[in-house]
């Protein structure tokens, strides 16, 4: 689950990470309160939402008056911002964060992922802050520097060591910047992240070290136990599909496609798409209705599908390893039914109790168009969508 930088920096700051003072405002009203609550006579407003590259889009400002902070609040929030993160249809800011400007001398990278590679959790820094990290790592792989973070959460002395030597910081400002990075691979640790970044970190004129920026993206299994990250969730943040799949604990992201595909499980998921591109289709969402789906939840699953008019057929295609086949096509013939289906369907199934399933189906009255193999489920697909069979 993705979060605000908002929200990201409020968790920050419980581990004693320095952030420059900030407030969330969400309207001018609001907007004027808190710059008069930390006294702002300029202050940076950003946009709040849940994709990168807010600067490029103009959705960060700098304000040089309390008049201008009003007025710049007012002016980005309900901002429309599209860009490749967003896709075409974009996300509109409903929140600004305004925050004191701080006299930026230098600028670094800061951030924690999984290596899934090497199966631990690292730190990763460099000392070109303010660019996209990848572009860094692509262009100037020597600039990157990762170091392993314990599954406790601490890295070794020597390793913040070699960080600050490698930042090039000295004395004061490298004793902050070691524990700032140690306080960051704490909370990437204890907040079950997938992704904790600054970007930047910055070094004032003065030597002293802010994290002006923050993003925390924490892993949906862990949501569980973490129940403030949690209650940060946005569904202004996504679309509608996405909202209602939530809802149906339903494992659902839109694409740009005209195949709509239910399948079991990710890794399946993922070959299924695949095999899509591979007989010149394109699928228009990923639907994992997991291994436990019963009639209702597939159901839900078609509504959401079909929710998207670019949507012209169906794949459904369900390995029954936990899941009963007759399960699904049961599922599949009440759906259909219910919804009214008038697109083609395509089902493959296979495992447990498959061929009931396909005797379900088969006696159903239903169109569907049966397929016997992944590849003989893509290629009807492509074949359904270019009006054959």
């Amino acid at each position: 689950m993705n979060t605000h930088e908002y929200q990201a920096k409020e968790i920050l700051k419980e581990y004693g990470m320095p952030i420059p003072e900030f407030g969330v405002a969400g309207n001018a009203a609001e907007a004027e309160q808190i710059s008069s609550f930390l006294g702002l006579n300029e202050a940076v407003v950003k946009i709040q939402v849940h994709a990168g590259g807010r600067g490029k889009a103009g959705g960060v400002k700098f304000a040089k008056s309390k008049d201008e902070i009003i007025d710049t609040a007012k002016k980005l929030i309900g901002m429309k911002m599209v860009n490749n993160q967003t896709g075409p249809q974009g996300i509109v800011a409903q929140k600004v964060l305004i925050t004191e400007p701080v006299d930026i001398a230098k600028e670094y990278y800061l951030g924690a992922i999984i290596d899934r590679e090497n199966k631990e959790a690292i730190l990763i820094a460099s000392p070109e802050g303010g660019m996209e990290i990848e572009v860094v790592a692509e262009k100037t792989p020597e600039k990157i520097l990762k170091l392993p973070i314990g599954l406790d959460g601490k890295v070794r002395p020597y390793h913040l060591l070699r960080l600050a030597n490698f930042m090039g910081w000295k004395g004061e400002t490298a004793k902050a910047g070691m524990r700032t990075a140690a306080a960051l691979a704490k909370a990437f640790i204890e907040t079950d992240a997938s992704l904790l970044e600054i970007n930047p970190l910055v070094e004032t004129g003065k030597g002293e070290i802010w994290a002006v920026d923050a993003k925390l993206s924490v892993d949906d299994n862990a949501l569980f136990r973490q129940k403030e990250i949690a209650s940060f969730y946005d569904p202004m943040q996504v679309s509608e599909n996405e909202v209602s799949a939530k809802e149906h604990d339903l494992a659902y992201i839109s694409l740009e496609g005209n195949i709509g595909c239910m399948v079991n499980g990710a890794g399946l998921a993922m070959s299924t798409m695949d095999i899509i591109h591979h007989y010149g289709g394109k699928p228009a969402n990923f639907l994992d209705v997991g291994g436990s789906a019963d009639k209702e939840k597939v159901a839900a699953g078609f509504k959401i599908i079909l929710a998207d008019p670019n949507v012209k057929v169906i794949l459904v295609n369900i390995f029954g390893g936990i899941m009963n086949c007759a399960t699904i096509a049961h599922g599949v013939i009440a759906a259909s039914k219910e919804i009214g289906m008038k697109v083609p369907l395509i089902v493959r199934l296979e495992g447990t109790n498959v061929e009931e399933g396909r005797k379900i189906l088969k006696e159903s009255g239903l169109a569907i168009i049966s397929a016997e193999g992944m590849a003989d489920a893509a290629e009807k697909s492509v074949a359904a969508l270019k009006g054959g069979k």
